[in-house]
């Protein structure tokens, strides 16, 4: 080594060590790290870690061995109580559409990452004639002297990181190699995406031919009567995008971002719905649908048609009956669940026993096998089979239902808190 490099070297050694923090020559760790303590999101249960038989929790009546038992390990995580409602949704739905407004109107702020948001403190000019005047349907689309948003115009743009595929092609012995030009970009892996949010209200016609459900179609959703009733007609990535908004909500006010909200995988969902009772083919626990009092313990189906018989001839409020051994309410019946699992039938057989994911981000020109996601839970016009907790079933992504709606989780970080070894 010549001259001018050792002394660079020394040189370089001594601006290190005296701009080191004064530590006094200890191994401390980095002292202004912000605190942390677990957390109890608003209406959400929390869902211990443990190990879960899956497969069918009674015989397989329809021999589809779709569900071969397995037993799987999951990671404790906070559930919502119940599925998300009409009126939870709409705080998603009136978000989008004022912060669409707020943009049209100039009411922008910048902040100091650089990045332009939203100035939520500015006024809103809802009144006729004003410069929102184009929200709404007008000409021959307005109904009468109705004032209606065009929901057309409630977009919403979120974005997700593929984990999977940057694993995948992540290679740490060229890409930390300062000197391979072999490195992946990271803008290859972020997701974008932008859907349409207001529900499809008209799924509750679609679904039933010579049916009068009409009342439902112009009532449901936006009606105060529905205000605690599972919003359903949303769509699998509609669905994924109020996890997003609501994770983007939640970082807002808190100053440690958390683990972000998602749809659970299916595994996540069984494990929930069974309320800690092995095998258990209801919630409840025991194999019948009624009480010693002869009462019906869910919204489903019952008999030959006798939708009334339940306590609801469509879906009910979100809390109704009793909540299974985790807080967790309707988790058999009402309306059917979205999970963030992708179907395939044979998946049991190679899926991990730690954590079990499959998912597939299907793409609007693939085919439709392809675009099939896990529901869970059944519904309020299924049979009792469905809302058994090992039943498998699936929509496809781009679909909307009248009975199927969906809730958020969020992972706990740390120990599990039922773990007090």
């Amino acid at each position: 080594m010549k001259k001018q490099q050792i002394l660079a070297v020394i040189a370089s050694t001594l601006l290190l060590f005296s701009c080191a923090p004064r530590d006094n020559g200890q191994l401390i760790g980095v002292m202004d790290r912000p605190s942390w303590s677990p957390i109890n999101p608003y209406g959400m249960q929390y869902v211990p870690s443990g190990a879960l038989h899956i497969g069918p929790s009674d015989q397989d009546v329809n021999h589809s061995l779709v569900a071969r038992p397995k037993q799987v390990s999951i990671q404790g995580f906070f559930m919502d109580d119940t599925e998300i409602t009409n009126n939870e949704y709409r705080q998603f739905v009136h978000w989008v559409r004022d912060s669409i407004a707020h943009v049209q109107m100039g009411h922008t702020v910048d902040h100091p990452n650089g990045v332009q948001g939203v100035d939520w403190e500015a006024e809103l000019d809802w009144e006729p004639g004003g410069a929102l005047d184009g929200m709404f349907y007008s000409g021959a689309e307005q109904l009468g002297d109705r004032r209606n948003i065009d929901i057309r115009q409630l977009v919403y743009d979120y974005q997700w990181y593929d984990w999977k595929k940057a694993a995948q092609d992540f290679d740490w012995k060229t890409d930390f190699n300062r000197f391979s030009k072999e490195k992946h970009n990271r803008a290859d892996y972020i997701r974008k995406d932008a859907i349409r949010i207001y529900p499809d209200t008209l799924c509750w016609i679609r679904d039933f031919t010579y049916s009068y459900n009409e009342p439902m179609t112009r009532n449901y959703f936006w009606h105060p009567a529905f205000d605690d009733y599972p919003v359903v007609g949303v769509a699998w990535k509609q669905a994924m995008a109020f996890c997003y908004w609501r994770t983007n909500l939640w970082n807002a006010f808190e100053e440690v971002n958390t683990e972000d909200f998602r749809l659970p995988t299916e595994h996540e969902w069984e494990y929930a719905a069974r309320g800690g009772r092995e095998l258990a083919p209801y919630p409840w626990g025991g194999y019948y649908v009624r009480n010693a009092k002869g009462c019906l313990l869910a919204n489903f189906k019952p008999g030959r048609g006798d939708y009334p018989a339940d306590g609801g001839l469509y879906t009910v409020k979100g809390d109704a009956y009793f909540p299974n051994d985790y807080g967790l309410y309707c988790m058999a019946g009402n309306a059917s669940e979205w999970t963030s699992s992708a179907y395939y039938e044979n998946a049991y057989a190679f899926i991990h026993d730690l954590q079990p994911d499959i998912r597939f981000d299907a793409e609007e020109d693939d085919p439709n096998t392809w675009k099939r996601k896990v529901i869970r839970g059944g519904s309020w016009k299924d049979i009792m089979y469905y809302i058994q907790t090992g039943t498998r079933h699936w929509e496809y992504q781009d679909t909307t239902k009248s009975y199927i709606g969906f809730r958020c989780v969020l992972t706990f970080l740390g120990r599990s808190i039922n773990d007090f070894n």
